[in-house]
């Protein structure tokens, strides 16, 4: 839960001295780690604690191990992007030799740097109280009182137990960004079993029916396109003024519509039912042949996002929430099992060339989707893919 934090124009100064400094250690760590190729975090620790410490005086040694934690798991995702983008460019470079074309260029991953690092706090750096709504934090300056307010939509996790949280600050606002554990409900299983299809032009498609989410997102989408491309265009300060300010307003509806369209999906479902949603971690690996719209659309589609919103919605009514391989999933008639690519004969169109069955392409897939669970839980192996990237496991178990 996001809640503001009151300050002073003191305690200002002094948030802004201790994140500056936090970003400075982070910084130090994510630099020498990328230079020697580390990722351990103990070693970093051991490497890197003393000399973190007299660069930034002002923190305490909780802080200094949480900016060393952060820049621990930057630099592992980091080494890991830059294994996978150095394979896929020499993948490129053999594919345009073979048709006689120049190699694309490469553009390295460089070492992970931040202006402005969030401040992680632990039980240990912080502690908040619910009844007087005052929060106590560790700064440069020492231990500090501030007050804050809880928005309306976060009433219902007033009083849960706190875990970790992050403090940070946007257009001269401090936010302080708090995990809580939410008990989770006892709730009988059911055996209702919803298969979903994801997609860019219909958000989601449930087996049961519900087309959910609306094509408004869509146009307006198109319409941020269209003004970034002008901006871009201009090339002028207040034009990069403009597309800072559109990105972040895009960010958040992206975070919106995400928002609301997981909690629609979970109201679809009884408690105690199991979600089955498709895996599409390596989805933009294996797309190829898309370009213009469709290219752009699937590059800025959001749905480890939203895979993290419906695991954490689904357990908080107590749904099971699955994934399965999605190959084949729009090219399967959902009546006879057969497969071909030319049973889907457009976007929303589904025909099959065997049996003659019409139906929504999406939601032909979207039964497929609950059916090829199904059979996996009568003992076929058709799941793939762990369930901790972009979901819960908690929420799958």
């Amino acid at each position: 839960m996001r809640i503001q934090l009151q300050t002073t124009g003191e305690q200002a100064r002094a948030l802004q001295e201790t994140l500056a400094q936090f970003t400075l250690a982070y910084n130090h760590v994510c630099a020498y780690g990328w230079h020697q190729g580390e990722k351990n975090g103990v070693r970093l620790h051991h490497a890197t604690y003393y000399q973190t410490k007299a660069l930034c005086p002002g923190l305490v040694s909780d802080l200094l191990i949480q900016a060393r934690v952060k820049a621990t798991e930057t630099l592992r995702s980091a080494f890991t992007w830059k294994a996978k983008k150095e394979a896929a460019s020499s993948k490129k470079a053999a594919r345009a030799q073979q048709q006689g074309k120049p190699a694309p260029p490469f553009k390295p991953v460089r070492c992970p740097c931040s202006q402005h690092c969030a401040v992680r706090y632990n039980i240990h750096t912080y502690t908040l109280d619910w009844a007087s709504q005052t929060v106590r934090l560790s700064t440069t300056q020492g231990k500090m009182s501030l007050a804050f307010t809880v928005p309306h939509f976060s009433e219902r996790y007033r009083g849960c137990k706190i875990a970790t949280a992050d403090l940070l600050c946007c257009n001269g606002r401090w936010w302080l960004h708090v995990v809580v554990n939410v008990p989770e409900p006892v709730v009988p299983p059911h055996p209702e079993v919803i298969g979903v299809d994801l997609g860019l032009n219909r958000p989601a498609v449930t087996s049961t029916r519900h087309f959910l989410g609306t094509r408004r997102w869509k146009e307006i989408d198109r319409r941020t396109f269209r003004l970034k491309r002008k901006l871009q265009s201009n090339g002028s300060k207040s034009a990069k003024r403009h597309l800072k300010k559109l990105a972040r307003k895009q960010m958040r509806f992206h975070r919106d519509c995400d928002h609301v369209l997981s909690k629609h999906l979970v109201q679809q479902a009884a408690p105690g039912s199991t979600m089955v949603l498709e895996n599409l971690t390596n989805l933009r690996e294996g797309v190829r042949h898309r370009k213009g719209e469709g290219q752009r659309r699937l590059h800025t589609w959001s749905f480890a996002q939203l895979y993290g919103f419906i695991a954490y919605k689904a357990q908080e009514r107590g749904i099971v929430v699955e994934r399965v391989d999605p190959r084949h999933t729009s090219q399967t008639c959902s009546r006879c099992g057969h497969q071909e690519r030319n049973n889907r004969r457009s976007q929303s169109l589904f025909h099959c060339r065997f049996c003659g069955y019409q139906l929504n392409a999406d939601l032909n897939a979207a039964i497929n989707i609950r059916d090829k669970y199904c059979l996996a839980q009568n003992g076929r192996p058709v799941l793939s893919g762990p369930l901790s990237d972009g979901l819960s496991s908690q929420a799958s178990a």
